[in-house]
């Protein structure tokens, strides 16, 4: 089989090649953000704090799954894109029969456990009784979300591994279109449809990750049906499934940490009511918007780094490093400096409640400045992972989070809330530091050119 299909990112311009792979995953992420931005200003606008605060509290959880379909995938796409560098169809046609069998029982279990164990999880995080009964509903219909979700993050990833961005953008414009469309008329219920309130958001999301998963199915299936990123039959490999959990379980790992903290964070907001835990809510979601060109640009040096280690070509990394810096600056810098000093204009646009909007200014004025760590971290440790060390990308999380952000927020908490914000940034500055050592000390190089043996 000749190398016809997907794009060769070792050949041609860097800079161009990164922009080409990372600005649909750019739009693809604002867009995936939107989903829980549009029922956050739905929600905010048309149900009030309790419902917002009930989605804030929901939020860890899914950042949980959220951490589980990107780490496992994230192992998928780097070991793709190592096998097709390499020119390597028979392997790569293992990861991905591996990968899809191993999507199967992953979702069993997070939706069979997560349902019987929302209502603790809930409660272990804080949440105070007057939304509990709120929560508990949204957050069961976003644990049945899981099965879409993983399956659209798995299409995504093989599809990224072999340098295809576009169409993963396209079921996405599709699906956040559709989920706009329909979050006001589920929660009012217009028409012949019932008025669900905060199910109704949690609902139109639901069925927004099945049409999107749906049409990716369809794409990949038509355009690529005799090449080797379509499933071939149910397989368990040992020795593929321990490459795919060696890469994957350190990068669940880390964003399970990410998870955590936030989830810590919020029981150390809770302390100050039902406002400033919505407040936080919003706020997060503007964390998220703000990564995104970040985590874009990440995914974009990983992708390029793991296909010039497949293709023998090293040397282009360091190229690599530099101009996915270059390429972060013009952007996270917009975005930072609007939150630093516009952040009541930004906050006025997700909720009404004064009281609400000031705790948000607060932390917008402290943590927009940390946005600009972004910048460099997101680069570094998309190298990182794209040489198979996501390993040590776990451990620099750990130290960010477990290490200084968690011990720093319960001291300064007991000041006032800022203190908080205060402990978030120092956190950024952190991950930043370290990911920029390891990087320049060169030990990610270690290996980097032993493709795991999986064809027997």
């Amino acid at each position: 089989m000749n190398n016809q299909f997907g794009k060769d990112l070792t050949t041609g311009s860097i800079p161009k090649n990164l922009i080409k792979f990372a600005l649909p995953i750019l739009i693809g992420n604002l867009l995936s953000t939107a989903y829980s931005i549009i029922d956050t200003i739905w929600v905010g606008n048309m149900l009030g704090k309790e419902a917002v605060g009930a989605v804030a509290v929901s939020f860890p959880i899914f950042l949980g799954m959220i951490a589980l379909c990107s780490g496992a995938t994230l192992a998928t796409s780097i070991l793709i894109s190592k096998a097709y560098g390499a020119k390597d169809y028979d392997t790569l046609q293992k990861i991905v029969n591996n990968s899809w069998s191993m999507a199967g029982v992953i979702i069993f279990v997070v939706i069979t456990g997560g349902l019987f164990l929302s209502e603790p999880m809930l409660k272990l995080l804080g949440t105070s009784a007057e939304i509990m009964p709120l929560a508990k509903e949204y957050l069961n219909i976003i644990i049945i979300n899981f099965a879409g979700l993983y399956f659209s993050y798995l299409l995504s990833s093989i599809l990224r591994g072999i340098g295809d961005t576009m169409i993963p953008l396209i079921c996405t414009i599709i699906s956040t279109c559709f989920n706009a469309a329909l979050d006001p008329l589920l929660i009012m219920g217009v028409g012949p449809l019932p008025r669900l309130g905060l199910n109704g958001a949690a609902i139109a999301t639901l069925l927004s990750t099945v049409v999107a998963t749906i049409l990716g199915l369809i794409y990949m299936y038509r355009k690529y049906k005799k090449r080797p990123i379509n499933p071939t039959g149910i397989c368990f490999e040992r020795t593929t499934i321990l490459a795919i959990g060696k890469l994957g379980l350190p990068s669940f790992i880390q964003q399970m940490l990410v998870s955590i903290g936030y989830a810590v964070t919020i029981i150390f907001v809770n302390r100050f009511g039902d406002t400033a835990i919505a407040a936080f809510g919003i706020a997060n979601k503007l964390d998220a918007i703000v990564a995104m060109p970040a985590i874009a640009m990440m995914m974009g040096t990983a992708a390029l780094t793991a296909q010039s280690i497949g293709a023998g070509e090293p040397e282009r990394i360091k190229t690599i490093f530099k101009w996915g810096i270059i390429i972060n600056v013009p952007i996270i810098l917009i975005i930072s400096t609007a939150c630093v000093f516009f952040p009541e204009t930004i906050m006025s646009l997700f909720v009404k409640e004064t009281d609400v909007i000031q705790v948000g200014i607060g932390y917008l004025k402290i943590v927009g400045v940390g946005y600009l760590t972004y910048i460099v971290f997101y680069v570094s440790n998309g190298i990182i992972n794209g040489a198979g060390q996501t390993f040590f990308t776990m451990i620099i999380s750990f130290i960010s989070l477990c290490l200084v952000r968690i011990p720093l927020a319960a001291v300064l908490s007991n000041i006032s809330i800022r203190g908080i914000w205060y402990a978030i940034v120092i956190s950024f500055a952190v991950t930043m530091i370290n990911s920029l050592l390891y990087y320049f000390l060169g030990r990610w190089r270690k290996g980097i050119f032993e493709q795991p043996k999986l064809v027997n």
